[in-house]
């Protein structure tokens, strides 16, 4: 019989569940939507319930599909920066997943920012103060939680652990816990003074443990046997990078999605500035590999908004018709939560700049495209300014990777060689191969590195992108020095 691993790759609108064997290969996949709401503008928040029952459907699935194999481990990648709060005695809910992309928590950071601990919390967490990072999300939940219960927090990965486990284990991973803003960096431990300034016990938080780690067994799965061991747990960014085998200091990727995550490695931990976080990349034996990284709130996400306004079949249509349009043409900021990296402009707003009489709907489309490679350049250029390293492998991943327009697009305006990577699933494939790990299927980094990978090469070709990045950046300045100027009148 086969040996797999299960990785479940619990995004934001979908959970994947994808069987993995010891050679590297996806054997079976499955998948199940999960479902997000805005109860408020500028509010995202999802089901926890519906989480976890979107896994268990997608874990249906994919063994469905599967031949005869014996799953010898379980590996986690998730969606992260969102958090939820529930019972730990008795595993009910107390309050809704609140998703990274929630802007809830926008006044509480200004005032923490109005009060002067900017430069602190970046020192010790390489994160700025944000809507997007959990800490005051946290202090949201505990708020409106029934009071004397056990209140376990965690983000998606501490969730999915207790749910595998039968609520026996609250724990997290190191790549995860490096995103909530109450992981001190530097000592890998949770800090008090970071708990303290975001009004979060640290009773509360689960037990900080290595990606590749044994973090418990499963236990009354519905369509799992008990016993099998959760093996590794990774944010699904980190999953991407090391599924890539993207170990070498400046290599990085881009993951597209609803929104992107950009992310190069680095050689030892480096203070955040320009815009762009530091972050634990992932934890093996106790040891850290720490990366650069910048959040781009919403990427693909502005593709099929813009199909629909433009009254288009589907996102191809959009990318074949922005493949028409002439060189000059307006600007588009997908700003509809705000700016994240390099600009961390809560107030921002989505944008057109520059239409005329004569702009075209091809135009109009090909800002809407173009923007996603401004974006991407934008952090580009944050992290080159203090990198130690020059950027080197770049590889992307996500569904819009594979379209071969969009990635020109990229590589045209980096200047720089993207490599396009075979499996849609790179974050599961990266989670699955820290199982590995785990469990010695794979001795060392040098056999993940080894595993076989299909790749495709855009290479970047002379192209008008001067012209269209000033439109661009004119477009920007509309969206945020403008609109900030026009709410402090």
């Amino acid at each position: 019989m086969t040996t797999a691993i299960l990785a479940i790759d619990q995004g934001t609108t979908n959970s994947k569940a994808v069987l993995v064997s010891a050679k590297g290969e996806i054997l079976a996949r499955g998948s199940s939507r999960v479902g997000i709401s805005h109860p408020q503008p500028g509010w995202v928040e999802q089901s926890p319930e519906r989480v976890w029952q979107s896994v268990i459907e997608a874990i249906g699935t994919c063994l469905d599909a599967a031949p005869a194999v014996s799953i010898v481990g379980i590996a986690i990648s998730n969606q992260r920066e969102s958090v939820t709060v529930w019972d730990g005695e008795t595993g009910e809910p107390l309050g809704p997943v609140i998703s990274w992309q929630c802007r809830r928590s926008a006044r509480a950071c200004a005032e923490l920012k109005a009060a002067g601990h900017s430069a602190r919390v970046e020192a010790l967490t390489g994160l700025p103060i944000d809507p997007m990072f959990p800490g005051p999300k946290m202090k949201w939940l505990i708020d409106r939680a029934p009071p004397d219960r056990p209140l376990r927090l965690g983000t998606i990965d501490s969730w999915l652990i207790h749910r595998l486990t039968g609520g026996k284990v609250h724990a997290c991973d190191a790549s995860n816990a490096a995103r909530s803003q109450l992981l001190d960096l530097n000592s890998m431990v949770w800090s008090d003074e970071l708990c303290d300034l975001f009004g979060v016990s640290k009773d509360y938080l689960p037990e900080l443990r290595d990606s590749a780690s044994h973090f418990g067994e499963t236990l009354g799965v519905r369509g799992l046997p008990d016993g099998i061991p959760v093996a590794a747990a990774i944010g699904d960014s980190h999953a991407a990078l090391f599924g890539h085998g993207a170990f070498a200091p400046g290599d990085g990727k881009v993951t597209f999605g609803t929104g992107s995550s950009i992310m190069t490695t680095l050689p030892q931990f480096i203070a955040p500035k320009n815009g762009i976080t530091t972050t634990i990349a992932w934890s093996l034996g106790g040891q850290p590999t720490y990366a650069f990284e910048g959040n781009i709130l919403v990427s693909a996400a502005s593709l099929p908004w813009m199909a629909e306004i433009l009254g288009l079949a589907d996102v191809q249509a959009l990318i074949d018709l922005a493949e028409t349009a002439p060189p000059q043409g307006p600007g588009f900021v997908p700003a509809f939560v705000g700016l994240g990296a390099p600009y961390w402009q809560a107030d921002a707003r989505a944008l057109f700049s520059g239409i005329t009489f004569n702009t075209t709907r091809a135009q109009m489309a090909r800002a809407v495209t173009d923007s996603i490679a401004f974006q991407v350049n934008d952090v580009f250029k944050a992290m080159a300014g203090q990198s130690p390293a020059p950027l080197g492998r770049l590889f992307v991943d996500g569904g819009p990777s594979k379209n071969a327009f969009l990635m020109q697009c990229v590589a045209d305006m980096l200047g720089h060689p993207v490599i396009q990577c075979d499996a849609a699933e790179a974050s599961a494939l990266g989670a699955a191969y820290l199982a590995g790990l785990t469990l010695g299927l794979w001795r060392d980094l040098d056999a993940v590195r080894a595993l076989p990978r299909k790749t495709a090469v855009q290479k970047p070709k002379p192209s008008d992108t001067a012209e269209r990045l000033a439109t661009w950046q004119e477009a920007i300045f509309r969206s945020t020095v403008a609109v900030t100027s026009s709410m402090g009148e």
